[in-house]
């Protein structure tokens, strides 16, 4: 581990010689805080969701409709992690659109910012995951990335599922593996169509 103004912290996890806005395919997990199970039951080999894992579901199917460069590949929902794949295709005809929207949005919101003293800072900031994850264009995030994708789906959730339940929260970090091949793509495909029927064998089975 790595020291920061004498505290230990953890090295990020994205690969850092990869550029996560390049087109390709990327395998995503996201856990839940210490895994707890918030998203339902696995009953024999079949998923029961919960309503907070139904809208786990609702939320990563909306995900084109924010980012048209994203298409989604398998996909599914745990008791207590999502899987799915993510893919990249920034030559669709909507992406410079996408990208120009992002723009005027931003500004919105830090036009709005400056007009009100209302809202707290952390307020602004929660309702900017929403929209998006839009914090300004010299912010990284504003790239069309998979962590802007993922930052923008899981504070989507939070914001819905804790009308639900207060103390839901995600695990702070997603992993992701860069899918480099047909046979790779059609193997991930297929471990992610059978989770549920191997969930006494998952590493996020507790």
């Amino acid at each position: 581990m790595e020291k920061y103004k004498n505290k230990y912290r953890i090295s990020s996890a994205r690969l850092q010689t990869w550029d996560y806005g390049s087109n390709g395919a990327y395998f995503i997990t996201i856990c839940t805080q210490n895994r707890d199970h918030f998203f339902g039951k696995i009953l024999e080999t079949q998923f029961i969701a919960s309503e907070m894992g139904q809208l786990a579901e609702k939320f990563w199917l909306e995900i084109p409709q924010h980012f048209p460069f994203i298409e989604l590949g398998n996909f599914v929902i745990m008791p207590n992690h999502v899987h799915g794949i993510l893919i990249i295709n920034n030559d669709t005809p909507f992406a410079a659109a996408a990208v120009a929207f992002a723009i005027v949005e931003t500004r919105l919101i830090a036009s709005l910012q400056s007009q009100t003293e209302i809202q707290s800072q952390t307020e602004i900031q929660s309702q900017t995951e929403i929209n998006g994850g839009f914090a300004g264009t010299k912010n990284p995030m504003f790239h069309d990335n998979i962590s802007r994708i993922i930052r923008w789906y899981k504070g989507r959730c939070s914001f819905e599922m804790r009308k639900i339940h207060a103390n839901f929260a995600w695990q702070s970090r997603f992993h992701d593996h860069i899918i480099r091949d047909a046979q790779s793509f059609e193997t991930i495909q297929n471990y992610i169509a059978n989770n549920p029927m191997n969930w006494n064998k998952d590493k996020f089975y507790v």
